[in-house]
């Protein structure tokens, strides 16, 4: 099966083209479908005190937050997918959000946690820190007690 990427800008409407030589099958993907189609995100506010209060329900609704760049099974930073692969390791349960999808949230969680940086974890409604700080707290035990001592874990 041999897959060609064929961009076509004409008309003002950007389409990619697939066509598979082997079945002569030809598919267009455009961004000019129905509504009904296209993916959907949930609606975030825009002003920063909704967004604040947005975050600060995600933190306290969820045990275990983290805000990380990409989804735990497509981390899209080296930082992120060390945490997944932290948190994974210690066998906790996690929520998370993709600030790549969510601008708002990407520049609101800076200013919710006073913290420069993505990936941010959150558990109990408190902010734990950053990679860094999420590495050494796991090199040391620290990370691991304290989602025992939570009972997130066994």
């Amino acid at each position: 099966m041999f897959l060609t990427p064929i961009s076509r800008i004409s008309r003002g409407i950007s389409c990619v083209r697939h066509s598979v030589i082997r079945n002569a099958v030809s598919r267009s993907f455009c961004s000019d479908s129905h509504d009904d189609f296209k993916p959907k995100r949930k609606n975030i506010p825009e002003g920063m005190e909704e967004v604040s209060d947005l975050i600060d329900r995600q933190v306290k609704e969820n045990q275990v937050m983290l805000y990380m760049k990409g989804t735990p099974s497509q981390p899209q930073c080296g930082f992120s997918l060390q945490t997944v692969r932290i948190l994974n390791a210690i066998g906790v349960d996690f929520s998370s959000v993709n600030v790549l999808e969510y601008p708002a949230i990407r520049e609101g969680i800076k200013l919710y946690s006073d913290w420069p940086t993505i990936p941010q974890l959150y558990v109990n409604g408190e902010f734990i820190g950053g990679c860094d700080i999420v590495t050494t707290m796991f090199k040391e035990g620290e990370l691991e007690k304290m989602f025992k001592d939570a009972k997130l874990i066994e």
